[in-house]
């Protein structure tokens, strides 16, 4: 498959364009389904409403949602898009902040924020916060639109995040993620007992080509990047165990998709597999149990616990610790009753 993007200007309006050439091998799958894979920012709903206004073609012709996509298919989809690529809009929106001074501040994000505008996601996100609470936040090159941002977190996972309020601690955080000496622990609830209990996951980690939205392991750099998570279990819940996981690097989904990489997806993650009974009985009861675990905490079960550096200013030591969110509670809660009683 072959994928090309650009955006041109009409009227005031920006519109994206993807062209899209199927593999040789493609399998006949709905059009609709087939671009909603393929294009992980878009929602299938919107897909849909441009096909039905006839933003879509397939070899230059119109086509229906329902169109089953044949090898080497060359589509073209546009949609118009409002043009805030780097436009921040404030919004008072509350933050949890741990710390604060004159150069930085440690954020505990709550679990359904998303930490920067987006495709989709332009308002009521981290960085819309911030740009309500502090003036002329730093933004690094080619980061434009992400003031005061040296890292992140996906939007279904809580805990917590430094933000640079000035240049000076931005670069000095910077320099510490890229060398990897931030200290990033996070807590997971994972499906069954890592073996062993203790260890270290090393692998080539990239998107996957069948699902940008997925990440996967690569035998080599060619496709990936190196990515080193370092996990020892906590609690071993019999079905479930809590385990601590410390990142060595920072790439995106690097514990999700590593746990998933070494047959233990986190609780209730959908994009990894881990919102269905991966162990456990066949007993009707406990399906009603663990379904009832994933209403309570009805996204991924992982929490940034710690976070430590070094001061970019003033060289001193800090370091953080976040509590469980109150769902993560609840969730663990339930598991240990449930294994002393059964």
């Amino acid at each position: 498959m072959t994928e090309n993007f650009f955006a041109d200007e009409d009227d005031d309006v920006v519109y994206e364009h993807h062209q899209i050439t199927a593999d040789a091998g493609q399998s006949l799958i709905r059009l609709d389904k087939f671009l909603t894979d393929r294009l992980p920012n878009v929602t299938r709903t919107k897909i849909q409403k441009a096909i039905d206004a006839g933003l879509v073609t397939v070899n230059e012709k119109p086509a229906k949602a329902n169109y089953r996509v044949h090898p080497l298919d060359k589509i073209v989809l546009s949609l118009p898009k409002t043009p805030r690529l780097n436009e921040v809009i404030p919004e008072n929106i509350p933050l949890t902040i741990v710390y604060e001074d004159d150069h930085l501040l440690v954020i505990d994000k709550p679990a359904g924020m998303v930490v920067h505008p987006a495709y989709q996601n332009w308002t009521g996100t981290l960085v819309n916060a911030l740009a309500w609470h502090f003036q002329n936040l730093p933004q690094l090159p080619g980061n434009e639109g992400k003031p005061g941002l040296v890292h992140r977190i996906d939007k279904d996972t809580s805990g917590l995040l430094v933000i640079a309020k000035t240049e000076e601690a931005m670069q000095g955080l910077a320099s510490q993620f890229f060398h990897h000496t931030i200290e990033r622990t996070y807590w997971a609830l994972v499906w069954g007992e890592p073996v062993p209990p203790e260890g270290t996951i090393d692998v080539f980690i990239g998107r996957s080509p069948g699902d940008r939205r997925v990440i996967t392991a690569f035998p080599d750099a060619s496709q990936g990047k190196r990515a080193v998570t370092h996990y020892r279990i906590i609690r071993p819940l019999r079905y479930v165990s809590l385990v601590e996981c410390r990142l060595e690097t920072g790439r995106t989904h690097q514990i999700r998709a590593h746990m998933k990489y070494i047959g233990h997806p986190l609780f209730n993650d959908a994009t990894y597999g881990g919102d269905r009974i991966l162990k456990g009985t066949v007993f009707t009861k406990y399906r009603q149990f663990v379904e009832n675990c994933f209403k309570i905490m009805p996204r991924q079960a992982l929490h940034a616990k710690t976070l430590g550096f070094v001061h970019p200013i003033t060289s001193e030591t800090l370091r953080f610790e976040s509590d469980l969110p109150d769902d993560f509670k609840a969730v663990l809660d339930k598991w240990e009753k449930y294994i002393n009683t059964h």
